[in-house]
Formats: C-alpha cells, sequence, structure tokens
C-alpha cells in the first residue's frame, strides 16, 4: 500500500524556524558571555613610574660571552595556565590566566635579558660566534615555582655557571620568596622580582668566574689557543654580595634588596 507524505503546514514550518532562531541564539549568547583569556610574561617590566626601562648598550664586539641554557621547569607548572597554590597539597589550573609562553621559555627570556644588560655582554646561545671568545654557559633547573595569590611568589633555583673548554662550574642554588598583594597581575610581578634577584646573583657568579680566568681578554685568547686555563671556582656569591657588585657595575640601578631567604650552594656540580 503507497501512503502520500503530506505536505507540512505553514505553523508547523513557522514552530521549527522559530527553534533552530532560538538555538542559534543561545550559541551565539553563550559564545559571548565566555571570559576573555588574559596573557602574562614575566619581560618587558616597567619601572615604578609606568616608564619602560632603559635599555642597556651592549658593545658589537664583548670580550666575552655568555649562553642561557633553556630553563627546567617542575612538570606541573610547565603549561600555558597559570597554577596557583590553594593548600600545601593543593593546587587549582586558571583556564583564564595564562602565560604568553610556557613558564621555562618565559624564565629563559627574562634570565637571558636581565643577564645581558647587567653584564654588558651577549646571549650567544644558538648562534654562531667567534672562536677567540670566551663563553660562559648558564644552566638553571627550576626547583619550585610556587603562586600564592595574595601571600607570595616563591623561586627555588639551582644554577650553574661554567667556562666552555674548561672544567671549572660554579654550581648554586637561590630560594626568593616576594610577597605579593591580590589579583593576579600582583602575582606574575612578584615572580618577575623574584626572578630578577636570582639574575642578579647569577651575574655576580658570572663576573666572579671571568675575575677567577684572569680576566676577560686573557681568558679569551686562552680558549682561542684550545688550552683550558686551570680555573679556581670560588664561592657562590650571597644576596648581598650580588646586589653590590651589581650597583658597583650599574651605578645608574638601584637593585632592591632580597626580601626573602635566599641561600647558595658551594661551587662544584
Amino acid at each position: 500500500m503507497m501512503f502520500a507524505r503530506l505536505p507540512r503546514s505553514p505553523r508547523t514550518l513557522a514552530r521549527a524556524a522559530a527553534q533552530v532562531g532560538a538555538l542559534a541564539a543561545a550559541i551565539a549568547l553563550a559564545a559571548c558571555s565566555s571570559p576573555s583569556s588574559r596573557f602574562y610574561t614575566l619581560g618587558g617590566a616597567a619601572n615604578a613610574d609606568g616608564a619602560a626601562p632603559a635599555v642597556a648598550r651592549t658593545a658589537s664586539a664583548p670580550a666575552w660571552l655568555i649562553e642561557v641554557a633553556p630553563v627546567n621547569v617542575p612538570p606541573q607548572v610547565s603549561r600555558n595556565q597559570l597554577v596557583v597554590q590553594t593548600g600545601p597539597t593543593q593546587v587549582q589550573l586558571l583556564e583564564q590566566e595564562r602565560w604568553a609562553s610556557l613558564p621555562g621559555d618565559e624564565i629563559r627570556r627574562a634570565l637571558s635579558t636581565d643577564l645581558t644588560q647587567q653584564l654588558g655582554t651577549l646571549d650567544a646561545f644558538g648562534t654562531a660566534r667567534p672562536d677567540d671568545v670566551a663563553v660562559y654557559r648558564i644552566a638553571m633547573n627550576v626547583q619550585r615555582f610556587e603562586s600564592w595569590p595574595g601571600s607570595h611568589a616563591l623561586l627555588d633555583a639551582v644554577w650553574s655557571v661554567r667556562a666552555v673548554r674548561s672544567n671549572a662550574v660554579m654550581t648554586c642554588r637561590s630560594v626568593v620568596s616576594e610577597p605579593v598583594g591580590g589579583g593576579y597581575d600582583a602575582l606574575v610581578d612578584g615572580h618577575r622580582r623574584a626572578l630578577e634577584q636570582v639574575s642578579t646573583q647569577i651575574a655576580a657568579g658570572v663576573r666572579a668566574m671571568v675575575a677567577a680566568a684572569g680576566g676577560a681578554t686573557g681568558a679569551g685568547r686562552s680558549s682561542a689557543a684550545g688550552k683550558a686555563a686551570s680555573i679556581s671556582v670560588p664561592p657562590c656569591p650571597s644576596a648581598a654580595t650580588s646586589a653590590a657588585a651589581n650597583s658597583a657595575a650599574n651605578p645608574a640601578t638601584n637593585p632592591a634588596a632580597n626580601s626573602a631567604a635566599s641561600g647558595a650552594a658551594g661551587p662544584g656540580a
């Protein structure tokens, strides 16, 4: 038996069109009401008056170079979302609060910028360099990168400075805790200040290694000859001596004193 399909009534078609329109409107409304993500970076800090920091001029051919290697961070914070502590054993991932790049990349870029400005040299990592120039390789392994909203930002890192083509290595540890106010901008700024203090300690370590090598020129020429000079590795710099060394090397700056515990391990790997 054959059945003919009856045409839909205009009322049925109107009802279906209204339902489709309501669904489309609901989807559009949900898209508009979704909170937008905010992105943060550890680089490009402004001065207290809001002005951009002065860019240090670096000679085109410095007497020695640095190489800032990629930075290792704990796996639980190696993601774009901000990971904040809600308790001693609990964390929360913030989907709308994100790093502009992975935390390890953010730390390496900010560290490279701080060190090249403080030391007046170039970061030659990943680029060709002259064979007759001494190079000091900087590595950092972040042990803890904790974010406590409204409380503090903690940076605990083991770092080293090694004279390339030499077995001389200075290995130290820095622990810096910066108090922060409310809001995620304040939290990121706390991490930025903590990293600046660690950068100041590393810069002091590089200067000590250069001095132990017998000066920049001598260190560079010995490297060119392929003869690794015997270097007596100096002790790790303390927070106070690091700030004093940076102030003497950069009279225009006024680095803040370390506001929390900061220690250093003895030299050697």
